[in-house]
């Protein structure tokens, strides 16, 4: 994604490790500082603790997660990648553990071995390098972590949320960090802090340069930054004529839900709206572990009517995006014009308060869960697609804590820091040389959908 290649100045890529659920914490931090204090539990967060464990200094890893792993363990099962030999350091030892995981009989409960094969995964390599495997269950991924932080007898507290008013949350010393103060009154004290979460939260107290939403290209002097209107590269937009208004051809009818009356702007130009958030479902169609879609608090069918209208021209891809993973489980993706990508309802969550961000995740949770409620029961939906879609559900041995739904909510982007040097699409392009890097990752510029817009012709089209 063209923003989210810019988060590697802030957050280190994604941890490692097996299987045992064992956690290293301590009930309060120590009062001397620590070499490095780590605000996040991310996937990133953790690898950033195992590094610097590994250079003998002293680190703990602090953050309102519950869970280790961020979007790794949250449903992320199916790893975006291009050329994996670019993945190397703790995030191909994550891959590396994973695999050797699924090498134990005990790890497949639903599934022979044999049936799944050889889906996304590298042999061991001549040179000794052990096997790696790039889809993974969230729980194993969860696991994985867990034991590194074990093994390396890593502290992590967790729950614990960053003071953000201002002059209370961030303390600094000749205009350096020298302590982060939680809302529970607990104070962590280091020499050097990283902020690993996916919100930039710390980095914002601490007066750090930043940005939200998208930058006009004349800024960086790119061309497939801000508003991208007219610009259609992938599947996920209306492929045919669907009209917006409540009654067809008839606008003084009002739109229907999930469309913006507002412009949608002009090409290249920067504004406020960010990349749509979902959830990355693990779903499964095994019937001994399969729990029926429920049907969401606050249920809405009108919320999809503008689904039905895409059905109606023909349109019969979603499960374009059910990418297998072990065990008869999922990863599900957005795939498609309305799906579930819960476009323009996030726009205050970079920087909302915590409070406001626990209502747009709690919405995100009621159209998505009642996206699939939907689809599986609403006798309106194409039979061929309800009937195929009842046979899913969400997992009983996923997210055991949560109902089998994911505690991550995909953040796909949120603030942006503007450090001595930004990257940019020249940068990703290869259109420059990059002075000194800081890390490497191989995928293509993948940007989801921004904003729901009414086009001049009356019809209804996705940006972004």
């Amino acid at each position: 994604m063209p923003f989210m290649n810019r988060l590697i100045l802030r957050c280190l890529t994604m941890a490692c490790s097996l299987f045992s659920v064992a956690t290293y914490a301590a009930e309060s931090p120590r009062a001397e500082p620590y070499d490095v204090v780590i605000y996040g539990a991310t996937s990133g967060g953790v690898a950033a603790a195992v590094q610097v464990q590994r250079m003998g200094k002293s680190v703990i890893v602090v953050g309102p997660d519950k869970h280790l792993g961020g979007l790794t363990a949250g449903g992320l099962g199916w790893t975006d990648s291009g050329k994996k030999d670019a993945i190397g350091g703790v995030s191909r030892e994550f891959y590396q553990r994973v695999w050797q995981h699924y090498q134990q009989p005990d790890a497949w409960r639903w599934q022979q071995k044999e049936d799944f094969g050889n889906r996304n995964q590298s042999p061991p390599g001549k040179d000794g390098d052990t096997g790696t495997m790039w889809v993974f269950e969230p729980h194993i991924a969860e696991a994985v972590f867990e034991e590194l932080v074990s093994e390396y007898q890593i502290p992590v507290h967790r729950d614990e949320w960053l003071d953000r008013t201002p002059g209370k949350g961030v303390q600094k010393q000749g205009g350096r960090i020298s302590a982060i103060t939680m809302l529970s009154g607990k104070t962590y004290r280091g020499r050097m802090f990283i902020d690993a979460t996916y919100e930039g939260d710390l980095l914002a107290a601490a007066g750090v340069d930043y940005h939200v939403g998208r930058e006009a290209n004349s800024v960086y002097g790119e061309t497939w930054n801000g508003i991208q209107v007219g610009v259609l590269h992938h599947k996920h937009w209306f492929l045919k004529p669907v009209d917006p208004y409540v009654i067809p051809g008839n606008p003084q009818s009002g739109l229907l839900p999930r469309i913006s009356a507002e412009p949608p702007g002009e090409k290249g130009e920067g504004d406020h709206r960010i990349q749509a958030y979902c959830f990355r479902m693990c779903l499964t169609n095994h019937d001994p572990n399969r729990i029926p879609f429920p049907r969401p608090e606050g249920y809405d069918p009108q919320q999809y009517e503008l689904l039905l209208r895409v059905f109606d021209t023909g349109w019969r891809e979603h499960f374009g995006k059910f990418d297998h993973i072990q065990n008869f489980k999922t990863d599900t993706n957005n795939h498609g014009a309305f799906s579930t990508d819960n476009i323009g309802m996030n726009y205050d969550y970079p920087e909302g308060s915590y409070e406001r961000r626990r209502e747009i995740i709690a919405e995100h949770e009621t159209y998505q869960q009642g996206l699939m409620y939907f689809l599986a029961n609403d006798p309106r939906v194409p039979e061929d697609v309800r009937t195929a879609m009842a046979r899913w559900g969400l997992p009983r041995d996923e997210f055991t804590d949560h109902g089998g739904w994911p505690h991550q909510i995909y953040v796909r982007e949120a603030r942006r820091m503007i450090g001595d040097y930004v990257m940019t699409e020249q940068d990703t392009l290869d259109q420059k040389v990059t002075p000194d890097s800081v890390g490497m990752g191989s995928y293509t510029l993948d940007s989801h959908n921004v904003q729901r817009y009414v086009k001049p012709d009356g019809y209804v089209q996705n940006e972004g």
